[in-house]
């Protein structure tokens, strides 16, 4: 994710300052000349980044093997919708800068202003506007989204809004940025990210994102497990591709609520069945147990995620870690094993409130007692058992790799003590907000 931001920031800044280089002088005041191209600058890096959000939110598949999964392909679509809204504020500072300037050396000296004619002064205008109310938006929406403590479901309905906003932007980038730019490199960068960018939006506001890998189906089976945690078969209907072990689904049990990221938490069957594992974490996930019933309706979209025990180091030593509900890729990878040709040998350790009133406990122990190359270590806190680094690492070979998923306090306090060790730490980002 970073690197690709980072490639990104620094290509379109390259090809700026290539504009700027090759710039024809002026007897423009070099303040005015600075707060134009830096006004240009900032745009540039918005509108940049705004398009690869909003086309990183059409959820392409094909950049889940370079990016390492979907789950990354969202916090990649999440960091450069902020970091463009920053760019954006960047921009509407620098464009404010003008009373600033008139006030300390006057109007003279000003950049000159591109002439067009009549009709497409007149679409710039328009774009100027638009642009504005745009920036409004965008600011507000990227701070309901950085705010955790609201609603994810009035959250996602304004977010709804995003396509319409970055459309507008674009044509407020196209019609204002200078002429020139369209036969410089910025213009040969700009004009693939701004039309990637409208696909986005487009796919989102025609609502066909992920059709072609959505399946219908119907709730098989329900099983409470414990207090907070509902089990859940999926009997799906022709043209399920299959999942490998450790993949994700986005379900939709409930059209008004919209689709929700879940992990499947069994195998390939070849019998088009997956299973998910529930937990009461929100308002929506608690009113499944009351609300959901065998027979009704759901649709999947997927399978998505790199959490796949293919990508292991055939000579490392496999550490499997799970905090509470992030046991369930492992659920899947255990059943997957039963069937392998070739059982990996891994140590997994389970972190859980109270593991002696923990549900999924004993389902764990009998998935594990047919597998004699795994080793299950229970870690419950009610009973004083913590994991920390050094325990994780007790008695093993320094050369590691450790497949992490579960609350993420818990996954940066390892991987922070797993610094200078050695290992590949391997964790889902499951956030998609």
């Amino acid at each position: 994710m970073k690197l690709l931001l980072a490639v990104l920031l620094s290509a379109l800044g390259l090809a700026w300052g290539w504009d700027v280089y090759n710039a024809a002088p002026t007897d423009a005041h070099p303040w005015w000349v600075a707060r134009q191209e830096l006004l240009y600058l900032s745009g540039v890096l918005a509108i940049g980044l705004m398009s690869l959000a909003t086309y990183l939110a059409s959820r392409p598949a094909w950049l889940e093997t370079p990016l390492g999964g979907m789950d990354r392909v969202y916090r990649t679509h999440k960091w450069a919708g902020i970091l463009g809204g920053s760019f954006a504020v960047m921009h509407w500072l620098v464009e404010m800068s003008d009373d600033i300037l008139k006030s300390s050396i006057g109007r003279s000296g000003r950049v000159p202003k591109e002439e067009f004619g009549n009709v497409l002064d007149r679409l710039r205008d328009l774009a100027e506007d638009l642009g504005e109310w745009g920036f409004y938006i965008v600011i507000a929406l990227i701070v309901l989204t950085l705010w955790q403590r609201f609603p994810y479901r009035p959250w996602r309905f304004l977010h709804r809004a995003m396509p319409v906003i970055y459309l507008a932007l674009a044509f407020h980038a196209v019609l204002l940025a200078p002429a020139d730019y369209w036969t410089q490199p910025l213009g040969l960068l700009l004009a693939p990210l701004v039309a990637a960018g409208c696909y986005g939006a487009l796919r989102a506001l025609l609502a066909n994102i992920g059709r072609e890998r959505r399946v219908s189906g119907k709730v098989a089976e329900l099983e409470p497990l414990g207090s907070d945690l509902l089990r859940v078969r999926c009997q799906l209907d022709a043209g399920w591709p299959g999942h490998r072990a450790g993949q994700f689904a986005l379900v939709t049990f409930d059209e008004s609520e919209g689709p929700h990221p879940f992990t499947i938490a069994s195998a390939d069957r070849g019998d088009g069945s997956v299973e998910f594992c529930i937990k009461a974490l929100g308002d929506y996930t608690r009113r499944l147990r009351a609300t959901l019933l065998v027979g009704a309706p759901v649709l999947i979209e997927g399978p998505y995620g790199r959490f796949d025990l293919a990508r292991r180091r055939p000579q490392a030593r496999q550490l499997w870690v799970a905090g509470g509900i992030g046991v369930t890729p492992f659920l899947a990878w255990l059943e997957a094993q039963r069937e392998a040709a070739e059982p990996v040998q891994a140590e997994l350790h389970y972190c859980t409130r109270d593991r002696s009133s923990d549900p999924l406990v004993d389902r764990l122990q009998a998935l594990c007692a047919g597998l004699p190359g795994i080793r299950l270590h229970l870690h419950g806190a009610a009973q004083g058992e913590t994991l920390d680094a050094a325990r994780l690492l007790a008695g093993g070979e320094s050369k590691a790799d450790v497949w992490f998923c579960g609350p993420a306090g818990l996954g940066q306090a390892l991987r922070q003590g797993l610094q200078g060790a050695g290992l590949r730490f391997h964790q889902e980002a499951f956030q998609m907000r």
